[in-house]
Formats: structure tokens, C-alpha cells, sequence
């Protein structure tokens, strides 16, 4: 296996533990709200050193009115999409949160139809079919025999979807000044300044002096956060894009194991099936982009 391919399965391996340290902070007293405020933080702080180190140039901004893009990466998908997450944590389990949040490509998919006119091919059509029969699976409509969870837990798990898929959405626009670490880096920096002054400081100020807290609340900023996209990205820059994509679905695979092994949640049979359609509806996309993008270079040729 080549190195690359390591590196990325490492990266989306550590996002899968998310949940572990979300779990914990709930534990700690902490609501979803309240752990997106310190992930968002730490990861900004993070990143910014990391970036003060080692590229400096990439902490500036080229115009600075291009701070509207951030806006639309930080509070539109960031804090948003984590709010809902770490809400459907809360409200179910992490395998159901995870499952949820992998129909993302499909929200893409529908977005870029509306917004950039990109086509609904055949290809797409099943992918969106097989992720409405997957999440149908995961939450318990099919079979109706299952007992079905809270609709509040659906509508933030379907939300946080919504919300990832506007990263992809709104960096669209970035990279054509950025590059990917850049987006990063500015988009958590954007979405803490947006979000901390929100944060109950007269009443849980004190826990951030916890020893607990602070190994948590940084732990979730920099191992699944800045580290894992930093490495990810470093395996990105050998191995193409399609590739990576399909790599990372062992995210969802890890947060499963988390949820079931460590925590002791329910995931069934029934549930597990779900989540295997959602996965694969993203795999079919990936590998349609790639053979897609295989033939136009053949035409060109």
C-alpha cells in the first residue's frame, strides 16, 4: 500500500474518533453548542501555530473581502454542521450521528445541480436512491417494525448532512485563491471568532481550568481536527481526489466501532445494512467522478 493511501486512512480514522471525545465533554457538563465553541478554537489556535511555523504567508489574506467565503465555510458549515452532529450524539448514538452525516454527497450532489448546473446522471440518480433507502434504514422507517427514533434526532442528523455539504459548496469558491490548508485555517479562525463570545463564561469559565477539560477539549481540535486533516492532505497531494474519498469511508466504519465497543450503543443489524448503502452511495459517486474524468482526457487526447 502506498504511503499516501496510510496517511488517509489515518486522517479519516481519527475523524471516526470524534464521537469519543464529544461523549466525554458531555460528561464534563459541556452542551453540543458548548463543544463546537472548543473545537473550533483549539483547532484555530492550533492551526495557527502550526501555520506560524512552518508557511506564515499562507495567514494572509490575499483581499479582504474575502472573508465572505470563511463566513460561509465557518458559521454556515462549520458551526453549524457540528452543532447539529454533536446534537444528534446526544439525541442517539454516534453510529446514527455518523450514519446521518455521511449523506453529505448526496445534499452535494442536489446543491450542484441548483448551483453550478452540474447534471443529474444516472449514475447520481441511484447514488441519491441508495442513500434515501440507506438513511431510511439507519433511523428506522424500513422496516416499519423497527422502533423509530426521535424525529428532533433525524432532523439534526439530516441537518448536520446539509451542513457538511456546504463546505464542499462554499470552498468551491476558495480554492480558486486558496489552497485547501489556507480554507482550513481561516475557516475554523472565522467560525471561533463568530461563536466564542457566545460561550457561558461566568458560568463554566472555572472548567476550563479542569485538567480533564483542557485534555478533551484540545485532544478533539488537534488529533481528529488539525492533525487529522493535516495528514490527510499531505497523503492527498500523492493520490487523486476519488481515491481519497472513497479512503475516508472508514470514518464512519471507526465511529461505529467507538459507539458499539466503548460506549455500549445500540446499532442493529438492520441499521448497519443502512449505513453500508449510505457508504456505498459514496463510493459510487467517487468512482463515476474518476471514470468520468478518465474518458474526458481520453476525448481530448
Amino acid at each position: 500500500m502506498k504511503k499516501a493511501y496510510l496517511y488517509i486512512l489515518i486522517g479519516a480514522a481519527l475523524w471516526g474518533t470524534i464521537g469519543w471525545y464529544v461523549k466525554h465533554l458531555y460528561a464534563l457538563g459541556f452542551t453540543p453548542m458548548e463543544v463546537v465553541s472548543l473545537r473550533v478554537s483549539s483547532t484555530a489556535v492550533i492551526l495557527g501555530i502550526y501555520l506560524l511555523f512552518t508557511n506564515p504567508e499562507q495567514l494572509k489574506l490575499k483581499k479582504v473581502t474575502d472573508i465572505k467565503f470563511f463566513i460561509g465555510t465557518g458559521i454556515f458549515s462549520i458551526i453549524f454542521f457540528n452543532y447539529t452532529m454533536f446534537t444528534t450524539i446526544e439525541l442517539s448514538t454516534i453510529p446514527v450521528a455518523t450514519a446521518l452525516l455521511y449523506t453529505a454527497p448526496a445534499f452535494v450532489t442536489i446543491l450542484s445541480y441548483f448551483l453550478f448546473h452540474e447534471p443529474f446522471t444516472p449514475t447520481k440518480i441511484i447514488a441519491l436512491f441508495i442513500t434515501f433507502i440507506g438513511t431510511c434504514l439507519v433511523v428506522g422507517i424500513i422496516p416499519f417494525s423497527l422502533q423509530t427514533l426521535e424525529f428532533s434526532s433525524i432532523l439534526f442528523g439530516l441537518g448536520s448532512g446539509i451542513g457538511y455539504s456546504l463546505y464542499s459548496i462554499f470552498s468551491k469558491f476558495a480554492l480558486e485563491k486558496y489552497n485547501s490548508l489556507q480554507i482550513t485555517m481561516f475557516t475554523f479562525l472565522i467560525a471561533s471568532i463568530a461563536i466564542l463570545p457566545f460561550f457561558p463564561y461566568a458560568e463554566k469559565g472555572y472548567l476550563l481550568m479542569d485538567w480533564n477539560v483542557l485534555f478533551y477539549a484540545f485532544g478533539l481540535g488537534f488529533l481528529p481536527t488539525a492533525f487529522a486533516y493535516i495528514i490527510y492532505t499531505y497523503g492527498l497531494h500523492y493520490t487523486e481526489a476519488s481515491k481519497a474519498s472513497i479512503l475516508t469511508t472508514v470514518e464512519p466504519v471507526v465511529a461505529t466501532l467507538i459507539g458499539i465497543f466503548i460506549f455500549h450503543e445500540s446499532f442493529s443489524g438492520v441499521q448497519m445494512i443502512g449505513m453500508a448503502f449510505i457508504i456505498g452511495a459514496v463510493i459510487l459517486i467517487q468512482v463515476n467522478m474518476k471514470n468520468r474524468a478518465y474518458f474526458s482526457k481520453s476525448n481530448r487526447a
